[in-house]
């Protein structure tokens, strides 16, 4: 998807709408989980990356990956959020962080970044879960879960704020959904389609109960009890990224 074609068919439209009427806020949290992302990494990387093919290896995942057994039987409950915090390679952390980039640049643009926050850590767990549930074997890594949990977050948006919204951008969202579906299914020995299932789920339900119909309400004002959950989320995963790293780093030496 691209963005700028996004942005073109929310803006192009003559009357004041929920994007003109507003000065764009810099997307400060989007900027932070893309850091923390990138931190962690570059650190996968650098205990056990191969120069040869840019890759990481597997002890990654055994380290911090959300191994579903350890997890349930040996009580690692952070592993559902570190391994939200872990890529199996670059081409994996390239493709979510320029979707973390764009979908989440959206958000904090249409709604507020305390939404922004909220949305990725409960899909990114909402994700886990479901994956828990029917992959129980399988060791996940990626950020895939909250960052369609965006996506659908967006989608639901565009459906309640209609009038304000254009169809190109409904049908993209759209397309952007149906694609992360169907590359699931060709490639499903190989991604973990539940946590992808799990987190849409979550990020449309957030956005059905938040996002307002009404016209006449600003979807951008959050209250103080939203947006101390919006710190409290984003604070989550940049706890989760250091405790990441530092599982990664002392396994090394172990």
């Amino acid at each position: 998807m691209s963005l700028s074609t996004v942005k073109e068919d929310i803006e192009r439209r003559p009357e004041e709408d929920e994007v003109s009427v507003r000065s764009k806020p810099i997307p400060y949290y989007t900027y932070i989980l893309l850091a923390c992302i990138g931190a962690v990494f570059l650190t996968q990387f650098a205990t056990s990356g191969d120069p040869a093919f840019f890759q990481v290896d597997r002890y990654s995942a055994f380290l911090a990956g959300f191994d579903k057994q350890a997890f349930l039987k040996g009580h690692e409950y952070w592993r559902i959020l570190t391994g939200a915090a872990l890529h199996s390679g670059i081409l994996h952390v390239v493709m979510n962080s320029y979707a973390l980039y764009s979908f989440g640049r959206l958000v904090e643009l249409l709604s507020n970044r305390a939404h922004l926050a909220i949305v990725f850590i409960l899909s990114a767990l909402g994700g886990g879960i479901l994956s828990l549930i029917f992959n129980p074997d399988v060791t996940s890594v990626g950020a895939s879960g909250g960052i369609v949990g965006l996506l659908s977050y967006l989608a639901v948006y565009a459906f309640k704020r209609r009038q304000f919204i254009s169809p190109e951008f409904r049908k993209n969202l759209i397309f952007n959904i149906g694609f992360i579906l169907v590359f699931g299914l060709v490639l499903y020995d190989r991604i973990d389609n539940f946590g992808h299932i799990g987190g849409l789920i979550t990020g449309a339900v957030y956005a059905f109960i938040q996002v307002p119909s009404d016209e006449y309400i600003d979807p951008r004002v959050a209250g103080r009890s939203t947006r101390a959950l919006g710190v409290t989320a984003i604070v989550t995963y940049i706890l989760t990224s250091i405790l990441t790293i530092l599982l990664l780093l002392n396994g090394r030496h172990v």
